[in-house]
């Protein structure tokens, strides 16, 4: 019996290996279930002989009550992006001026989640999500469902690689046609699909998802003396893993640009979903020269697909109105799928902008998806007018609390300024419990709007109330006590926020998340920082009197003071505890621009100089203090001479730095 199993193993395992990573099939779909069905009925009678490798765990049947945090010993780090050639020029350009003559390996930016996994002597052990980089989400169970993920592998070694986990569009679609059967929501994307599937607490579902995965990356080539990365593909190729065969060497930047305009016009031939195209140094000496920035590493970079455009019909204009009271107008449109997402909406952002664009309610319009993320209208299709279209009038008075807008001279948003106005106090909340604010996990912009509605929260003291409801919450639909318990959690542990995240959140008009820091650091308590005078304010660098007169306006209204010393009062940390930035008098106080291809990226030089007191703007002005100038320069650089402003190069900007 015991032999029969072990056989059975072997042959199954195979056989997925030859039809999922070699698409070789080598026995027929009814000898493959006949295998199958000998296997799990061998299982069910001898539980015992049941062993990690085997085939039966594609199936699934573990339900997790949650997905464990994992930490990975080498960060996951993401890519920069380029979106144009003369930027994967630049790229190209900072690797030669360190003394290296780069050949590249292109790959396919698959379009799905990063995941990595580990083998012991040649046995999947685990799997984990990219996370923020450094913590990602235990999904094992998960990741042994997917059939293009060896179990086994053909050397008995110690390994960890990275891969791209995806759902192909013909499985997408299968799924989306069994969902639209059964009256459930369509999924939106390949991609979403395959995050959702892979985030499953119940590994059947994730099995029933049919995902796979493309093996890209080796973090420790040279443990295995591995001294490239396209012989490290080689390597995990060999291991039995499944690599892309669309990735290709080249040797020069002519023929990786070739490559993208071959794999740009071919992208939708393909049976997956790309976004773009993964570009790596291929020596792993040179990777090593090249190094890292914070978040990226130098060595590689990714190439983003510009945006599609698609057209619709815009069926009407409605206004929304943010914390501000500023009054947004939103266009309605036909649905419609941009690159795998349906739009309904999108921004126009003010009556300027409606009308610069002619738009008027009934158009055929062009949406894409600026950055490939957020969607956008480009332009009116005039040829399709047929006279039916209506013009487009910017309303009087408030959507929602019916006041008179107001709109100041210098301005070109409209505002309501009610403070008592619903909208207004809703998107106020949704600001207070944002990531870059308190981050409070678990009250998205919907639950925010369903528990100011049932009066649960008001204010942003209610928030840190919410414990007193937790019995008519726990009865909501949707709702039960550990979610309640991890939103009540996430409220606790923003108490102990840095003041700027607190400052931050307030939603003080003009105060945005750089302008907090500073005055984090300037004012080191909440308390000094409300007790501040306007011309004290004004005199900060960067802050200005637009700035400072917000901020004493804010404060000036008694309920808005009110509310800050009640959070205080329970428990919400006002010390700033951020560390201070050591002060270089060649930059604090001083504004920078930066023109021209640098070694490193502007990003990085822009912390830097934030670090050191000196402020980066993009363009150049009499106000410019220094403009820091890299390989082809372009207008910037003749500006600064003819304002006659002092110009650094990247040594003499090292040397500053240095000081």
């Amino acid at each position: 019996m015991k032999e029969r199993y072990e056989e059975l193993i072997k042959i199954i395992n195979e056989a997925d290996y030859n039809y999922h990573t070699l698409d070789n099939p080598t026995i027929t779909d009814q000898e493959y279930d006949k295998y199958l069905r000998e296997l799990f009925d061998i299982e069910k009678q001898n539980p015992s002989i049941i062993r990690s490798d085997s085939p039966s765990v594609r199936v699934g049947g573990k339900v997790l009550d949650e997905f464990k945090k994992v930490t990975h010993s080498i960060p996951m780090l993401s890519l920069s992006n380029v979106f144009n050639e003369s930027e994967i020029e630049a790229f190209d350009n900072r690797i030669k001026k360190e003394g290296i003559s780069p050949n590249y390996v292109c790959e396919l930016k698959i379009d799905g989640l990063s995941v990595s996994l580990h083998y012991e002597k040649g046995k999947f052990i685990s799997a984990a999500t990219r996370g923020d980089g450094v913590i990602g989400e235990d999904i094992t169970e998960n990741v042994k469902t997917i059939k293009t993920v060896p179990l086994v592998l053909n050397k008995p070694i110690d390994i960890e690689v990275r891969g791209e986990i995806y759902m192909s569009k013909a499985t997408f679609n299968n799924l989306n046609e069994k969902r639209k059967e059964k009256g459930l929501p369509l999924l939106q994307n390949p991609r979403n699909a395959a995050a959702g599937s892979v985030r499953q607490l119940d590994s059947k579902i994730a099995a029933a998802r049919k995902l796979e995965c493309w093996i890209y990356h080796l973090p420790n080539p040279e443990d295995y003396g591995i001294t490239t990365h396209f012989a490290a593909l080689e390597f995990m190729k060999d291991l039995g893993f499944r690599v892309n065969p669309n990735n290709k060497l080249v040797y020069n930047i002519n023929e990786l640009l070739e490559f993208i305009e071959y794999q740009t016009k071919n992208r939708d031939s393909l049976p997956y979903e790309i976004d773009g195209i993964v570009i790596k140094l291929n020596n792993i000496a040179d990777q090593k020269k090249m190094g890292f920035t914070a978040k990226y590493p130098k060595w590689a970079t990714a190439y983003k697909f510009p945006a599609r455009e698609v057209l619709t019909k815009l069926v009407d204009i409605k206004f929304t109105v943010g914390r501000t009271g500023q009054i947004t107008p939103n266009a309605v449109l036909e649905p419609v799928i941009v690159q795998g997402s349906t739009i309904r909406r999108a921004t126009l952002h003010n009556e300027d902008f409606v009308k610069s664009k002619d738009l008027k309610i009934g158009d055929t319009v062009s949406i894409r998806k600026a950055a490939d993320v957020i969607p956008e209208v480009v332009r009116v299709i005039k040829d399709r007018r047929d006279g039916t279209e209506k013009d487009f009038k910017m309303i009087k008075f408030c959507p929602i609390c019916n006041e008179p807008l107001i709109k100041k001279d210098e301005q070109v948003d409209y505002f309501c300024l009610n403070p008592n106005c619903d909208a207004r106090k809703i998107e106020g909340l949704i600001h207070f419990v944002s990531r870059k604010a308190m981050n409070i996990d678990g009250l998205g912009d919907r639950i925010i709007e369903d528990f100011y509605n049932m009066h649960f929260i008001n204010n942003f003291v209610d928030i840190y109330r919410l414990g007193n409801h937790k019995k008519d919450l726990v009865e909501l639909e949707g709702f039960g006590d550990k979610s309640i318990d991890n939103i009540l959690n996430s409220i606790e542990n923003s108490k102990s926020n840095s003041l700027e995240r607190f400052i931050f959140a307030l939603g003080i008009p003009n105060v945005g998340e750089k302008t907090s820091k500073i005055l984090a650091k300037k004012y080191k308590t909440m308390t000094n920082f409300m007790e501040a005078d306007f011309d004290e304010l004004k005199s900060i660098y960067d802050i200005g009197e637009i700035i400072a007169k917000s901020i004493i306006n804010y404060f000036s209204v008694d309920y808005n003071k009110i509310q800050v010393l009640e959070l205080i009062k329970i428990g919400v940390n006002e010390k700033c505890l951020l560390t201070e930035s050591v002060e270089n008098k060649n930059f604090t106080e001083k504004t920078f621009v930066i023109t021209g291809t640098l070694s490193s990226s502007r990003d990085e030089i822009r912390e830097k100089i934030e670090s050191l007191g000196g402020k980066v703007t993009d363009s150049v002005s009499k106000k410019t203090s220094v403009v820091i100038v890299g390989e082809n320069p372009g207008s910037k650089y003749e500006k600064a001479q003819k304002f006659g402003i002092e110009i650094w190069n990247e040594e003499k900007l090292n040397e500053m730095m240095n000081k």
